[in-house]
């Protein structure tokens, strides 16, 4: 697989000797990237179809973004939001005009953008829609990944992210995703918000039926419920809109973006909202000290300019049809089924031919790079400037290895 005379087993091992084991990387070293490719230390070249778990859906080392980068480098790196700095506005406005939305809070993680977005609706709840004292309610869905924070494991289902973090911080309602009755009757006077991802990323990308979103958007509305979208993955180009809940015209109150709002450059998130929600917060009463700090802003300003011209929305939708085009040739060829939208696929291996570990690492020895999450489910999220020759390559290596 990997020769003992290359330097790819001694840095894997050194990488395995002075950290913690909470990763279960592919035992590739890499070296250097640039668009949707990767470089190991060895010289060999993969194809990335991961793209940092879509961190990096414009590419590796995008050249706008590189050059935001380094201009600001050689300006201005962190003030702290104890002084305004002169790349702050031009981010939160053209953020929050993306979005449509009146107001844009910057942070740095998806997690923190998602416990953001709690604590928001929370205060919300108490002050504007007057629920009682200590007793605010969320709705979340079976098999979400919001996260790994306390309290985000707290209403995971996932044992492997929740298990032996207890005590579990309360406060939320596990439905079934896809189940609108389910959602509506979990709500009562106190329920706040309802928390869920337009497409379940970690879970295998799930697709929800058609007419929940839309549902679930009528209930909140109907009950005066916060919707928080947690569009961290499925955001910003992924699934061929800039949101995936535009798939089905939802607009939800509150954006969770993450990710690719970085460019694959720095970690940038950020919650949008209208001043009614985002409102509720006072000087003092949350923060952060390297959120919305230049350089993530420099960066993130570009982001949303590239997003701007619709152009990497339209190569996902277009890209994306071909990919599952590919992928749906292969269902009954040791595929089960194909879900996703866009530049973004799960794939059900047939489990009596191999895992989702097997099939990655097979993979990647025929120079492509994908990721398993439960079982044999695999994920594809290719950078969003792949061409129609990569598409290509990476479903002629899928369909040798799945033959082989």
């Amino acid at each position: 697989m990997i020769k003992d005379e290359l330097r790819t087993p001694g840095a894997v091992r050194d990488a395995q000797r002075w950290t913690a084991h909470n990763y279960h990387p592919l035992p590739v070293v890499i070296a250097s990237a640039e668009g949707a490719w990767l470089t190991d230390v060895d010289g060999r070249r993969y194809l990335d179809c991961l793209a940092g778990y879509s961190a990096l859906n414009f590419g590796h080392r995008h050249p706008k973004l590189v050059d935001a980068a380094h201009a600001q480098l050689d300006r201005l790196t962190l003030t702290s939001r104890a002084f305004i700095h002169d790349q702050f506005a031009d981010f939160c406005r053209e953020l929050a005009q993306l979005c449509g939305k009146d107001l844009v809070l910057p942070m740095n993680t998806g997690a923190e953008a998602v416990e953001t977005g709690i604590k928001v609706a929370r205060k919300w709840g108490y002050q504007v829609k007057g629920v009682t004292p200590g007793q605010a309610n969320i709705v979340v869905a079976e098999g979400n990944f919001h996260g790994r924070t306390t309290t985000i494991v707290s209403f995971s289902t996932d044992e492997e992210a929740r298990a032996d973090y207890g005590p579990y911080t309360p406060g939320f309602r596990v439905v079934p995703y896809g189940d609108l009755d389910a959602l509506t009757a979990a709500i009562d006077g106190d329920t706040v918000a309802v928390l869920f991802e337009p497409i379940q990323g970690e879970q295998g990308v799930i697709v929800p039926p058609a007419g929940y979103l839309p549902g679930v958007r009528q209930v909140c509305t109907t009950r005066n419920v916060l919707l928080l979208a947690d569009e961290i993955q499925s955001g910003l180009g992924r699934t061929g809109t800039t949101f995936a809940c535009e798939h089905e015209d939802v607009v939800p109150d509150m954006y969770l973006l993450g990710k690719a709002l970085g460019g694959g450059i720095v970690p940038v998130s950020a919650v949008a909202a209208d001043a009614e929600v985002l409102g509720v917060l006072k000087p003092g009463e949350h923060g952060s000290t390297f959120g919305g700090n230049p350089l993530a802003c420099a960066v993130g300003t570009e982001v949303v300019r590239l997003l701007a011209t619709g152009e990497f929305q339209r190569r996902s939708a277009e890209l994306g049809a071909r990919l599952h085009g590919g992928l749906q040739a292969l269902v009954g060829k040791g595929l089960l089924a194909v879900r996703g939208r866009g530049l973004w696929a799960g794939l059900d291996i047939d489990p009596a031919l191999m895992t989702g570990r097997e099939a990655s690492e097979r993979l990647m020895t025929r120079g492509v790079l994908a990721k398993d999450t439960h079982g044999s489910t695999i994920r594809l999220a290719p950078p969003l400037v792949i061409t129609e020759e990569e598409i290509d390559y990476a479903l002629a290596q899928l369909a040798a290895v799945l033959t082989e």
